[in-house]
């Protein structure tokens, strides 16, 4: 729908809760049409979405506890807003070694950690001729190869699952980690193609293009690989080019089934970046977004904000959460290293103040293994996660496991 052709839309025109909750889905129409609400109908928006997430997913709130691996640092792209990447001589340590990747494993490990998030650059070998020399001197073709090996030795030496989020990937690169990562994910943050053009945040990064997102998450679908994705609010694009990637989001769940969880991340400026002077993303347009994701998105879909980016994250618990994402006890958010993990103590406060009960889970959701799920994962994969949960699909000794060790 083009900007501007919004109609408004009262909260009392939208399907009922009852309906909603039985599998009636917004239409796109009205969905855009959201956009147009004042104060008091986010307000109206909120009460909905708690209501399908409490349908939907019960009471319970989750967190993924994990080691943030972060392979590598280089990166062929240039986003307005990062401070993630480096180039080759920012750093002594192109690529973490085989080493030091199963030393952070081995030692989340051993603090109860269940995932290893392996987050890195795109295809830097692309761009910097050190990166594929590195890789050619130790046998590999492509950052991915590397990467695909890396997830295997996780899998293979110790109790943690791979959670590989390396941005664009063909088929070839999907079907290399499925084996060995039960959940892929790639951020979408907008389908808005003004996000890429002259002075925007995307201008200099090809990957971030929406279409080669958009075709990444569509393979993974025809693959069977539960799938993360989600948006990032504040760069510069509207409300409506935020309903648009929702739907853009729903669409190819609707299809696949396969999104197993989507991130209503907010834009933090930060020092040194070509956005280091954008205002933050205010926590009423993160909370208006969050609502609208589950109305959008329906009741069953997992919703996640991430608490280390917001002073008073409970909050988003009443506009329909039911996820922090992952958690660690050990490593730095590395995209994010001025906003620490909380507590998990104080986490799981702040969740039962707010009449919630905090679960650990896997990095891939019980609906696609758990309780005779007949989702396709390898069955050696489906092996591991049995093993590791109880008969929920939660991680087994449940919170108490962290909290009295912390």
């Amino acid at each position: 729908m083009p900007n501007g052709s919004a109609v408004h839309i009262n909260i009392s025109d939208l399907p009922s809760l009852d309906r909603l909750a039985g599998g009636a889905e917004l239409s796109d129409d009205d969905a855009m049409a959201l956009v147009e609400g004042d104060g008091s109908f986010e307000a109206g928006l909120c009460a909905v979405a708690s209501g399908l997430r409490d349908r939907g997913r019960g009471r319970v709130v989750t967190f993924s506890p994990k080691v943030f691996i972060p392979l590598t640092r280089l990166c062929r792209d240039f986003c307005g807003y990062c401070t993630f990447r480096q180039s080759p001589a920012e750093t002594d340590d192109l690529y973490l070694t085989t080493d030091q990747v199963l030393y952070v494993a081995r030692a989340g490990q051993r603090l109860g950690c269940t995932e290893a998030l392996f987050t890195l650059g795109e295809r830097p070998e692309q761009r910097y001729p050190e990166a594929a020399d590195w890789l050619s001197v130790r046998g590999y073709r492509t950052t991915h190869d590397y990467l695909s090996q890396m997830c295997r030795a996780v899998f293979e030496e110790t109790e943690l699952l791979p959670h590989g989020n390396p941005g664009t990937m063909s088929r070839r690169e999907l079907e290399a980690l499925q084996p060995t990562n039960p959940s892929i994910g790639i951020m979408l943050e907008s389908s808005s193609v003004r996000l890429y053009e002259s002075g925007g945040p995307h201008e200099f990064a090809p990957s971030k293009r929406p279409r080669v997102r958009l075709r990444t998450m569509e393979l993974a679908g025809e693959l069977g690989i539960p799938f993360t994705t989600g948006i990032l609010i504040g760069i510069g694009e509207t409300r409506q080019e935020r309903v648009e990637s929702l739907l853009d989001i729903r669409r190819l769940h609707q299809r696949y089934g396969h999104i197993q969880e989507v991130i209503i991340q907010n834009f933090r400026a930060k020092a040194d970046t070509p956005m280091a002077d954008t205002p933050d993303a205010a926590p009423d347009e993160l909370m208006w977004t969050t609502a609208v994701a589950r109305i959008i998105l329906g009741e069953r879909v997992n919703i996640q904000v991430p608490p280390n980016l917001s002073e008073n994250y409970e909050r988003y618990i009443a506009a329909g959460i039911n996820d922090w994402g992952g958690v660690s006890p050990l490593t730095i958010d590395y995209v994010n290293p001025e906003a620490p993990w909380p507590q998990l103590t104080e986490l799981e406060r702040r969740t039962r103040e707010a009449g919630y009960e905090l679960r650990p889970r896997l990095p891939v959701y019980p609906e696609y293994f758990a309780g005779g799920s007949a989702w396709p994962l390898p069955p050696s994969l489906k092996e591991k996660l049995l093993r590791l949960t109880d008969e929920s699909g939660y991680v087994k000794g449940g919170i108490r496991r962290y909290v009295h060790s912390n």
